[in-house]
This record gives structure tokens, C-alpha cells and sequence, in this order.
């Protein structure tokens, strides 16, 4: 994990999150699935910095690249 991003049993059930934050690489991640830039994400959430956003884009990317995160089986049944 980077240093930007945690993961705290007790909070967020343990979902990966910005460090000092109560925001989750989750809900970044929607929101850029979305259509909002960094700049849109780091606005509407003040306590977010541009390397956060990137912290978590680069988060969710190492989860992707590692196959032992990835359910395939979730995976081909989301896939049209």
C-alpha cells in the first residue's frame, strides 16, 4: 500500500481509504467512473489533495494488476 492509502478495521469496514479521511479509494473511484475529473473530485471534497486522487487511481490499478484480487467469475458475469 502506498503511503497515502489505509486500510482500518474500524473504519469503513476496513475498505481502503485515504489516510486521515473518512474517504474511500471506492468512492473515488465512482466518481471518476462518473465522468469528474481530479480536479472536480478535489473540490468537492476538501480534505482530498490531487496526490490523493492519484494515490487511489494508482491503488485501484496495483488490485487490478495483482490476479489474485481480481473474481473472475464476478468479472465475466458483469461483462455484456
Amino acid at each position: 500500500m502506498n503511503d497515502r492509502i489505509a486500510c482500518d478495521p474500524s473504519v469503513l469496514l476496513g475498505k481502503p481509504l485515504v489516510k486521515g479521511t473518512r474517504i474511500s479509494v471506492e468512492l473515488i473511484m465512482d466518481r471518476l467512473a462518473d465522468g469528474w475529473s481530479v480536479d472536480q473530485i478535489v473540490s468537492s471534497y476538501p480534505n482530498l489533495q490531487n496526490e490523493d486522487v492519484l494515490a487511489a487511481i494508482a491503488f485501484a490499478a496495483q488490485l487490478v494488476r495483482e490476479e489474485q484480487y481480481v473474481a473472475v467469475g464476478k468479472l465475466q458475469a458483469n461483462m455484456p
